[in-house]
């Protein structure tokens, strides 16, 4: 029946999401992390390494990593302890931490590049003057991702913003601050991200002996 409906539609295009697996990209494990980190230092990838140690640290949304100038980060020349970043989604600032490995590697990527104020962090193509698109991250992401051996359909930017805010609540339960370093106006909303019943669930099942 389906292909008689084909054959008088040829034209139809096929669902967009055709032999791709939708839902919630999952966060990367502690593991993950420092296989990437570890891989992207070994092979010299400067710009990546401080790249994938932004997107954790700020867990930020793909198309906001790629906005970030060289003043939010490191406006006198080395990167800040803190930074600000106003999201392109909501419009509401979001302040984040930089780890010492986020802070070095950022420092080594501007010594290298010599990118000044004014200019985005992570320069795309041509001149320098544009910076990378939501696109190429995501290529990037996969690339990582399948360097360390795991299945690239199955993680992508959003894995990366995940990937702390989940390990925080695992590690605290205080669900109001992953809310606040996630940039949610609703509490909802942060629950809905991090998949909490569900993992609440199997943590309350796997105490109960049967």
């Amino acid at each position: 029946m389906e292909d008689h409906t084909e054959e008088l539609n040829p034209s139809r295009r096929p669902p967009w999401n055709k032999g791709k697996l939708i839902g919630a990209k999952p966060p990367l494990r502690p593991s993950h992390v420092w296989s990437i980190r570890t891989k992207l230092q070994m092979t010299g990838r400067t710009r990546d390494l401080a790249l994938f140690n932004l997107a954790i640290d700020s867990k930020l949304r793909g198309c906001d990593v790629v906005a970030v100038r060289v003043d939010d980060v490191a406006p006198s020349g080395y990167a800040m302890d803190r930074a600000t970043i106003k999201q392109k989604k909501t419009g509401r600032p979001v302040r984040f931490e930089l780890t010492d490995q986020t802070r070095l590697a950022i420092d080594e990527y501007l010594r290298w590049t010599g990118r000044k104020p004014g200019q985005f962090l992570f320069a795309g193509r041509g001149d320098g003057s544009s910076g990378l698109t939501t696109r190429q991250y995501a290529r990037l992401v996969h690339e990582w991702v399948a360097s360390i051996g795991l299945d690239p359909a199955k993680f992508g930017t959003h894995s990366l913003r995940r990937t702390k805010a989940v390990l925080i609540y695992r590690r605290t339960g205080n669900l109001r601050a992953v809310q606040l370093l996630l940039g949610h106006s609703k509490i909802e909303s942060t629950v809905r991200y991090l998949g909490i019943e569900v993992d609440d669930a199997i943590e309350i099942a796997e105490k109960i002996d049967t």
